[in-house]
């Protein structure tokens, strides 16, 4: 038994012809946030703390759908959201619709530590944000051009058109239409982590469960992800199929329609599991045996 982390910026229709100026960033960006995650592990921080941690920086980091650079709605603002969940107590907390809070999932930690709730969104979770005094910021702040001209070519192409997706050529824009489900189905950031004492815990927004067995974020379209109730069946089938975590998770994974889903996810024994059913998935992951990995299609980087 040992520590280990795993993280994700995304899972969906990932091309493996992504632009260097687009792809090395984010790889960059993982690269830093699995650092940040295991110097803190070997300080002994709780995973709670771990996770946390390393969401708030996959926040701060404007390349990943999540805070700074979050996709934009329809009218160009964003709503943003997360959630956390300590695997020993299963105490949690949510928020969304947030339009100021610098860190979602500091919030929401927040939530499941200073209320009796387990999810605040909108103008009452904005209300809390302020009576706890936690950092926010105009919100333009978490508005990239990148984003901005995503928006105008998802508008022109008439068509939903979120992170990864290869830009639309206006010439080819009524093809895109006609599309069916014709956007990259990205989900957003997360992190799981266990320490050496087995103790757990997950931090996201699209899919979130941990308990004494396992802590598990899920990424892709969200719709998916509640249908399938995706991060709660990994624990599930953990516990009552008897079956690994890395068998759990591609079990799991499988039920879910394929170009929809993916999860990482780290078991109290120190197992990771990174798996999806998309063309690719933004992650890293690393163990105290000294395994590392950034990868995003089938093979690491």
């Amino acid at each position: 038994m040992g520590w280990a982390i795993a993280l994700h910026g995304g899972a969906g229709d990932i091309p493996h012809s992504l632009p260097p100026d687009r792809r090395l960033p984010r790889e960059a960006g993982l690269r830093h946030c699995l650092d940040v995650g295991i110097a803190a592990l070997k300080a002994h921080k709780h995973p709670l703390d771990v996770v946390e941690l390393v969401v708030r920086e996959l926040e701060n980091y404007p390349h990943f759908n999540a805070g700074k650079g979050s996709v934009l709605t329809s009218s160009g603002t964003v709503e943003m959201e997360a959630s956390i969940m300590d695997g020993k107590s299963k105490k949690c907390g949510a928020v969304s619709g947030l339009s100021t809070v610098v860190n979602a999932v500091s919030l929401a930690r927040l939530v499941m530590e200073k209320t009796p709730h387990i999810y605040l969104g909108f103008h009452g979770a904005e209300a809390f944000a302020r009576e706890q005094g936690v950092e926010t910021a105009d919100p333009s702040y978490f508005i990239t051009p990148e984003n901005i001209e995503r928006l105008k070519q998802a508008q022109d192409a008439n068509r939903v058109q979120i992170d990864y997706t290869q830009p639309v050529q206006k010439e080819a824009k009524d093809a895109a239409a006609t599309i069916p489900n014709g956007d990259s189905q990205i989900g957003t950031v997360g992190c799981v982590a266990v320490d050496s004492e087995g103790n757990l815990a997950s931090a996201t927004s699209t899919g979130t469960y941990a308990n004494h067995l396992c802590a598990v974020s899920a990424t892709g379209k969200g719709e998916a992800m509640i249908r399938g109730t995706v991060a709660r069946d990994v624990a599930a089938v953990m516990e009552f199929k008897g079956l690994s975590l890395k068998e759990a998770a591609a079990y799991v994974i499988d039920q879910v329609p394929p170009g929809n889903a993916g999860l990482v996810a780290v078991s109290s024994t120190g197992e990771i599991a990174t798996v999806f059913n998309t063309t690719g998935m933004f992650r890293a992951c690393a163990s105290e045996d000294g395994y590392s990995e950034v990868a995003i299609w089938d093979s690491p980087l």
